[in-house]
């Protein structure tokens, strides 16, 4: 009886497993007929290189501008990055004191898709008034969403940084004509990072930086550096970002001690209020020329704003305001693999470190701002080129 019984079990297992070899077998065809793709071959995408100007310029569809203004009581600015024809965005918002402007129409399946200008400034909650200026510029060259004959409506999402009085007149902060002047000045010239539009008065600066994947795409991000936090690693007085260098794009080597014994000890530190201000944030934009989608082009904000923490330590604190935008200048017309999607997210987040990097590294001190870093350690920077010191 024992032995009628066990010989059941095992030819009902035998049977069990036969059936599901054969559904196995039997299930790509089933998914086939049912219209199912098969699945995808996933084919390595690795990093060419840095692009033409290492700026965010090489994207192609972007055009960039700023206005700056470092004197009469002024220590601030605005930067504009236009696309005109219209662009797909999003945004990722990860620090706990914010300043945004229409970021909840780039909330994936809205009725707008498309962005045609995104401005990243100084003056905190004042400095949203330049996108004022932003939209009048672009209203005039008939730039925006189409409101039957009457006219158009530009798509300005806007996020700005706290800057007031790191310097400058409290009262001396971005306005409309900023964001009018910074539209009007827009390019495909290579972006120089350092001490203009939105990094002037930030605590570090502004940076950007680009890179070419072997899928044929362009990545590349800019940012405005100013975080509660510090994007220099004390133990060594070199940036946390270094080991994203590509092509030897930093050129520095390690500080003497003595010049780090000096830092540490607070020597050549600002005097503007930047080193643990209770208000900060760090805001950026990674844009790319791939075919995203809405959804795709926040995800690649939400992974290049996590990028952030391996350049700034601490990162996204509750002074911080820390927003990154998403944008790809290119309509979404195929579907990307995932191999793609990752190897371009990836790329963001990479590029947004080495944003950080070039903006410690080219910014100077202007006026009571922080001692530019080839300035505190000049040891560090022997192999950069003069205009670069």
């Amino acid at each position: 009886m024992h032995q009628d019984a066990h010989g059941a079990r095992s030819g009902l297992r035998q049977s069990w497993r036969r059936a599901a070899l054969s559904a196995a077998l039997l299930l790509p065809a089933y998914a086939l007929v049912a219209g199912a793709q098969p699945p995808q071959q996933y084919q390595r995408v690795t990093v060419v290189g840095i692009g033409p100007t290492n700026s965010i310029t090489d994207v192609p569809g972007i055009r960039v501008g700023t206005y700056t203004r470092s004197d009469s009581g002024y220590r601030t600015g605005t930067t504009v990055i236009r696309t005109e024809q219209g662009a797909t965005a999003g945004y990722s918002q990860m620090g706990g004191a914010p300043g945004t402007k229409e970021t909840d129409l780039l909330k994936p399946g809205g009725f707008v898709r498309a962005v045609h200008a995104i401005v990243l400034s100084g003056g905190s909650a004042y400095g949203l008034d330049a996108a004022t200026g932003v939209m009048r510029w672009m209203e005039e060259h008939g730039f925006g969403v189409p409101i039957g004959t009457a006219g158009v409506v530009p798509i300005v999402p806007a996020a700005i940084l706290m800057d007031l009085g790191r310097g400058g007149d409290f009262k001396k902060r971005p306005d409309a004509e900023f964001g009018y002047k910074a539209a009007a000045a827009a390019t495909t010239d290579p972006v120089k990072s350092g001490r203009t539009g939105m990094g002037m008065g930030a605590g570090w600066g502004m940076g950007t930086a680009s890179v070419k994947l072997s899928n044929g795409y362009t990545v590349a991000a800019i940012v405005g550096l100013n975080p509660a936090g510090s994007p220099i690693d004390p133990r060594t007085c070199l940036p946390y970002g270094l080991f994203l260098e590509l092509g030897n794009e930093f050129n520095i080597v390690q500080p003497s001690k003595a010049e780090c014994a000096r830092a540490g000890a607070g020597a050549g530190g600002p005097n503007d209020g930047s080193d643990n201000a209770p208000t900060n944030t760090t805001i950026a934009l990674v844009a790319t020329d791939a075919p995203l989608e809405d959804l795709e082009a926040e995800r690649m904000a939400v992974i290049a704003n996590a990028g952030l923490a391996r350049s700034i330590r601490p990162i996204h604190g509750i002074g911080d305001g820390d927003t990154v935008f998403g944008m790809a200048t290119t309509a979404p017309t195929h579907t990307l693999t995932n191999a793609d999607l990752q190897a371009i997210f990836d790329a963001g987040a990479d590029a947004l470190g080495r944003a950080v990097v070039h903006a410690v590294l080219d910014s100077r001190q202007v006026g009571s701002s922080r001692v530019g870093y080839c300035q505190q350690y000049p040891s560090a920077c022997v192999n950069r080129p003069a205009d670069r010191k």
